[in-house]
């Protein structure tokens, strides 16, 4: 698979291109949220013998977010591209993440902060990229503990309240985990959680038992 998300169109002339690349890491108990911006321009639109894509915004910005409770506690943003002298007067504006949940009423609160005058549009546009990071970030920290301390495959049961908790990022992030949709429905009988399809097709393909790793999915 490539780096390439979008195919090329051989036939039509290319206007601009905007990237967006996030990261979570493990730092201690804390995870680490790295997002880039990036817009260019074709070679050759604004000055006719540039060989190469003229890069007209790089923003980067770096949180901190402690573990469980998703907390920002630092944050930092950098303009390593941009096109006016006054663009990186904004960037101490945004610590006023500082405090804040990345998990819920996130978007919300970056529009009420950061939107329109009050911030950098493609900061702002960036930041909103890297909640739902945060939030994927939650199991892969729980996946990352479980790796650590060799969680053996059949977890203890877990209670409905329990498993309730575990999913509450989740809840009204979209569609499928809507309040009064099926999934939540399925949590609230005391149902275990659908294992995902991206585990299933992949333990499929390496021959791993199912079952097995429903239970590891589910502890």
């Amino acid at each position: 698979m490539g780096d390439d998300l979008l195919p090329d169109e051989p036939d039509l002339e290319l206007l601009h291109t905007r990237d967006y690349q996030v990261r979570s890491y493990r730092k201690g108990d804390h995870v680490l949220l790295r997002g880039a911006v990036r817009d260019r321009k074709p070679a050759g639109m604004y000055l006719a013998d540039d060989p190469e894509p003229l890069q007209i915004h790089h923003m980067v910005v770096e949180l901190e977010v402690a573990f469980p409770s998703m907390e920002i506690v630092d944050a930092a943003v950098v303009f390593e591209t941009h096109p006016h002298e006054q663009c990186p007067t904004i960037t101490d504006h945004y610590t006023k993440l500082i405090g804040l949940s990345i998990a819920r009423g996130f978007t919300h609160k970056v529009r009420e902060l950061f939107g329109g005058p009050r911030g950098c549009t493609h900061t702002t546009a960036l930041l909103q990229a890297m909640g739902p990071v945060a939030v994927q970030s939650v199991w892969s920290m729980r996946a990352s503990t479980a790796t650590a301390s060799g969680a053996v495959t059949l977890p203890r049961p877990r209670s409905p309240e329990e498993r309730k908790n575990m999913l509450a990022f989740n809840l009204n992030t979209c569609h499928v985990w809507a309040e009064d949709g099926e999934q939540m429905a399925a949590v609230n009988r005391g149902d275990e959680p659908e294992m995902p399809l991206w585990i299933r097709d992949r333990a499929e393909r390496l021959g791993i038992d199912l079952e097995q790793m429903a239970e590891r999915w589910r502890g």
